[in-house]
This record gives structure tokens, sequence and C-alpha cells, in this order.
């Protein structure tokens, strides 16, 4: 008998549930990092608004954390409609807070009014302390996994001139893959605050990971940052960089920038109201399009372009290094990580005022803006010299197809996926599995070259990056990628060790040689399942040892229980079509990861490490400290 869908069948979550039930919505679930952050921006906040000048971070044994500012204090008094306490309401409600109208707060970060709730719901444990300036009083309250456990409550005397707000909280394990902060990546975050909102102290007492305690305070512009971060090479232009500001009615945008030598990977930091956006948007799209149209008319007028030189704008942008810190009020972002900033609606009158802004400081400083034109045409040159050599190896419109390549029927790369999969027998599988109209599959045979040193027109040797390259319809080493064949080019290799091999390989092979690709969002890793678990009616895929645990643990049963049946894959190649479809390829039950970039040159160190021949040593150093952490197959 089928079940009936009714009234009754349909849930509502209450105040901050939503956050318990789906954490990866509102929260990055790696590691604390990110609820850290949501509350140093609280204190920011105050501190753009001029209510505060110092934040204190401080990150105790017990994996708890302090966030206190000396800014104007959460509000006590009662809400005039909920009945409770202003912090009440703002600590157990949803998109709750001051940040929605400009009253309190011209420009803020804190704009849904979801992230000190998402720290309350994510926490076992939360206590906090608020002083209110004249008040005289030192209130406080405590929650435990998301609920009031303590009321607010008015406790010893203060001096009337001491405010601020103190949060302790303890992250709740169930949400986290780790407890452990990234403490390289806070006190980057920590330092960048400072740098970015001139005269706030911060400071950071590490008692956890024993990094040292550690204060930040400047005075100074964003000029001296971008150079004292760049400061390991002499080869940069302009030697007092590209400083500049725009102060309008509803924003305001200050930044600095140095183009370096091709073999140092740029620094490229883009903020807003303080918060880096790592994956950029408005601001960055229109300081990048400003610069390159304000360069190309330089070149233009002065007539410095060689003939049937054309610049491109990764000719002119290929070498910059940036920090840009854009404040405006009511800023829309892409998410509640606040990764990208989509204000569109400012993006042609900004990127005007930027172009009119370059135009002046090049016109200004014409030999540095000459020498910055001459970089750009020796990019222009080498990408055209590569070109022809390329064209020689690859034709992309003449050239047929790789025989191997099951392809789709439709070409709307907005729609188009390709799956690069390991081995003949998992390609077998997933063309059977696929869906014809969008979905085309390309078995590759063996480990894939390691690219990460080879030039791009040596890697097209190889048969398989070779038929990678044809297949997607992009050159390695080219900026263009107007020829892209799919929307979605996707690793799918075995969740064992070999696999991951392949997969990171792969990884190396986009971010070096197709980096538009990486950078444009274009290239995604598959997540097979690595077990199968069967208990009563259910069936679990799972993709690593992690997660398996991690259903028992919710199933509240045994490994070794008769009532479970626990299956390891070997690989792809032997789960059937119809498994292979649920688990990887069918958008509504399968595990895609846009492969992004991090923010300075992490990537590339990692990558380094892991596949250049000249860091054995690195890699061999590594292994003993991190080998214990593979898991035997």
């Amino acid at each position: 008998m089928k079940k009936k869908y009714t009234s009754s069948d349909i849930e509502v979550l209450k105040g901050i549930e939503p956050v318990q039930k789906r954490p990866g919505m509102y929260t990055d679930t790696t590691n604390p990092n990110h609820l850290v952050q949501e509350l140093i921006d609280n204190s920011v906040d105050e501190a753009i608004s001029g209510h505060c000048d110092e934040i204190i971070i401080h990150l105790h044994n017990d994996h708890s954390i302090t966030v206190e500012d000396n800014g104007r204090g959460m509000p006590v008094d009662l809400h005039p409609k909920h009945k409770v306490s202003g912090v009440e309401v703002i600590m157990t409600n949803l998109h709750s807070g001051a940040k929605f109208s400009e009253k309190n707060y011209k420009f803020s970060g804190g704009l849904h009014g979801v992230g000190v709730s998402v720290v309350n719901a994510l926490s076992e444990s939360l206590t906090m302390k608020i002083c209110r300036q004249g008040d005289s009083k030192e209130y406080s309250m405590s929650f435990k996994n998301g609920k009031l456990s303590k009321k607010l409550e008015s406790g010893k005397k203060t001096s009337a001139k001491k405010q601020g707000t103190a949060i302790t909280f303890k992250t709740n394990d169930d949400y986290f893959d780790s407890l452990d902060l990234n403490v390289k990546e806070l006190t980057h975050l920590i330092k960048a605050k400072s740098i970015l909102q001139s005269k706030l102290k911060l400071k950071l007492i590490d008692e956890k990971y024993n990094t040292g305690n550690q204060e930040f305070f400047h005075n100074g512009s964003l000029s001296d940052y971008i150079i004292g971060e760049n400061d390991s090479t002499s080869e940069y232009l302009p030697k007092e960089s590209y400083y500049g500001t725009i102060d309008a009615e509803s924003y305001i945008m200050e930044w600095s920038a140095l183009w370096i030598p091709e073999s140092i990977e740029p620094l490229q930091e883009s903020y807003v109201n303080l918060i880096p956006t790592m994956y950029g948007g408005t601001h960055v799209s229109a300081f990048r399009a400003g610069l390159i149209d304000a360069m190309r008319e330089f070149c233009d007028r002065r007539n410095l372009l060689p003939k049937n030189i054309k610049l491109t704008p990764e000719d002119i942008w290929k070498n910059i290094s940036f920090i840009l810190s854009f404040k405006m009020s009511n800023p829309q972002f892409s998410g509640q990580t606040k990764g990208k900033l989509q204000s569109n609606h400012l993006l042609a009158s900004l990127t005007s005022k930027l172009k009119d802004k370059f135009e002046l400081w090049l016109n200004k400083h014409s030999e540095a803006g000459e020498k910055l034109a001459e970089l750009a045409i020796n990019n222009a040159q080498a990408r055209i010299l590569s070109l022809n050599k390329d064209s020689k190896k690859i034709n992309t419109r003449s050239i047929l197809l790789p025989s191997r390549l099951s392809d789709c029927t439709l070409k709307d790369i907005k729609v188009t996926e390709i799956f690069l999969v390991e081995g003949d027998s998992a390609g077998g599988s997933a063309k059977q599995a696929r869906d014809r109209s969008y979905q085309a599959i390309l078995p590759l045979r063996g480990k894939i070259l390691n690219t990460w040193e080879l030039s791009s027109l040596k890697i097209l040797e190889s048969k398989e990056v070779k038929d990678i390259s044809t297949a997607i319809g992009v050159i390695p080493g080219s900026d263009d990628i107007s020829k892209l064949r799919y929307g979605k080019i996707c690793v799918l290799a075995d969740a064992d060790s070999d696999g991951l091999h392949i997969a990171t390989l792969l990884t190396a092979l986009f971010y070096k040689h197709f980096y538009p690709l990486v950078q444009a969002g274009h290239i995604y890793i598959s997540k097979p399942p690595l077990f199968r678990i069967d208990y009563k009616k259910e069936t679990y895929y799972v993709i690593d040892e992690a997660e398996k645990k991690s259903i028992l643990k919710k199933l509240k049963i045994d490994e070794d229980s008769p009532s479970v049946s626990i299956t390891r894959f070997k690989g792809l190649g032997e789960m059937n079509p119809s498994q292979l479809r649920d688990t990887t390829l069918s958008k509504k039950t399968r595990k895609l990861i846009e492969l992004t970039l991090s923010p300075g040159n992490k990537d590339n160190i990692l990558m380094d490490m892991l596949l250049s021949k000249k860091k054995s040593l690195d890699r061999k150093a590594w292994l003993e400290k991190k080998g214990d952490l593979a898991q035997i197959d």
C-alpha cells in the first residue's frame, strides 16, 4: 500500500533549527573558522561605525573560543514585539539583527541576520557577557546546543564607561569534520582586518595551538600592505604601487596594486565591508575591466603596440597582485559564507570610475605606464608564439574527436557535462548510466602523465592529454576558452588511493595548463562511494571511512552487527549502471565538488610539494608527518 502525502508530512523548522538540520547551507563545516569569523565580523562592524577600537580573540585549551570587543554591547532591553531581550531574539532567531537598515550601520558585513545565531546553533555551549555604556552592570546569558539554558541576568557592577560584548562558544563536533581551527588562515584574516580598518587593534591569544600571542595594529594605507607582502621580489612595478580610492554616496572603494614577474604567484585579495570575498564578484570584475580598458587606450594613444599585436584581458591582468577593500550599504552576496559579491547594479558605473582613475594615473606616471604596457605586450607575444606552436599539434576546428569519446547530443555549455572516467570498465558502465542528451563520457587508460613541470606544448605528446584537450575544445596554456564544448568537466576516479592519485594528476593538469577553466568554475571532482551500507530496508552510499563511521553512529549500530551489511567497492567498474547513475551521475543524488582556488599562493605550494621532482625531500617529510592519516586499502 502506497503511503499518502498529506499536510501532516509538511515539517516547519523554527528558530535556528534550519541551521542544525542543514549546517552546510550556512557555514563551512570543514572546521569552525567561519564561526569565529562571523563573531569577528560583528565586532568589526562596530569598528566601521566608529564604536569599537579593540577586538580580542582567545583560543582556549578546551577548543572553546572567545571573541570580545569594546563596542556598544548587544541590546539587553525588551524587544517590543517578542517581549524578550533583544540579545535573546538575535541569538535564537534567523534573520534578526540591526543591519537590515542603515540606522545603526551604514556599512556592515552582517546583513542576513544569521551569523551569530548560526554560531549559537552549532555550539554545544555558548556564554555571553555584555556591558552597556552608562549602565554600570554586566549582563550574562548562556545557551546549550542552541537553546537558552540561563536567561539574561545582571551581575557584578562595572565602570559606567565600560562597554562591549564577549562571546565564548565551544563548537558541537556533530556538525564539523574537525574542531581544530586553521590558525594560519585565522591569523591572516585578523591581520587583514587590521590593515583594512585603520586604528583598529586586534589581539590573538593562543593557548591551544602554540602559535604565541599576537597583536595587530595598522595606521597606514593599503599601499604599505601590498608592498610588504611582495617584498620578496625587487622586480615589481610600479615601485610605489598603484593606489587609489573612490568615495561615492553608497560605497567607498580603496585599492593598491602591483605587477610582478610571472614566476611569482600573485597576491589577490578582495574584501567587502572587511569580509574576505575569495571568489571576487562585482568589485573585482569592475576593477579588472577598468584597468584593462584603460591600459588598452593608453597603448593605442601612444602607439605602443607592435603590428598585428592585440592585447587580451589576460595579457594585462596576468601579473597583477592587488588588495581591494570595498565598503557599501546593503551588499548582495552569493551565500551566507559571503565569498562573492553580487551587487551587479553597480558594475557599469564602478567600471567607468575605475577606468578614469587608472587613465589619470597612467598619464601622470607615463614612464611606469609604458613599463606596464611593455609587460602586457611581452605576455601577448609569448601567448601568440605558444598558440602558433600548439596549432601545429592540434587544431580544434579540423581534428576529429577522440574515438573513445561518447558525446552528448546537446551543444549548450550551460547544461553539457563531460566525465573523465578512470578505466574502460568504469567508462562502459558510465556510458550506460549517463543521460545521453547532456552527459559525455571519455574513458582514460592508466595513470595520466604528471604534467606539473612540463610545458603546455610538451604535454600534447601524451595521447590522454591530447584527447582531453580535443574533447573539451581548449588548447593547453591558452587563455581562449571560447570554443569550450562542456560547461562542467568532471573528474571521475575510484574512491581508493589509486583513484585519488589519478584525480590529483588531473587536478594538476587543469590547474597548471587550463587555469582559465578553473578560474571560471568549469572543473569539478566527483566523489564516488567507497562503501555501500544496507540496513533494514535502507541503502546508504558513503565516500570514505569517516563518513561510514558517521552513518553507523547515526544509525546507532556497530559495524559487526548482523543486521547491517557493508560492501566495499574495489572500483567504479564494480558498479552496475544503475548504481553508478545514482551515486555519481544523477544530479539529484551525486556528490560533485567544484575545483576552486585558495587565496594567496597556497594551491601552488601544495601542488609543487606533491608533484615536483625537486621537492622530493619536502614530500618525504610531509609523508613522514602525515603518513599515519593514510587509510590502508
